[in-house]
């Protein structure tokens, strides 16, 4: 079996996900055949408590934080990894980002 593509999961909250699809799509990253701008979002509930260090984007040091935000899914191929990694990092608005490559089986 070959893996040559990767499943991408980010979250973020949802007013950041037109922006992330474009910059993304801007570098190439979202085409699919004769179709760019591919990409799939839900949203979910996560929990979250900034450690001593944090610097959250929302919440407060030390109290477990709660909300909605968005699970933004797309594909890539596998070499094209540590780029699609730098433009989420870049343009996410968390201090850490939750980002997941995910190998596809063919």
């Amino acid at each position: 079996m070959n893996v040559d593509y990767v499943k991408v999961e980010v979250y973020l909250p949802e007013e950041y996900v037109e922006t992330m699809r474009n910059e993304l799509n801007d570098h190439g990253f979202l085409t699919v055949g004769n179709y760019d701008h591919v990409i799939s979002y839900s949203k979910v509930k996560g929990f979250w408590r900034p450690l001593e260090l944090a610097t959250p984007f929302e919440g407060e040091y030390g109290k477990i934080s709660h909300g909605t935000e968005c699970k933004m899914e797309f594909s890539c191929m596998r070499d094209q990894i540590e780029k699609v990694r730098k433009i989420i990092v870049d343009n996410h608005p968390y201090e850490e980002p939750i980002i997941y490559f995910i190998p596809i089986l063919v």
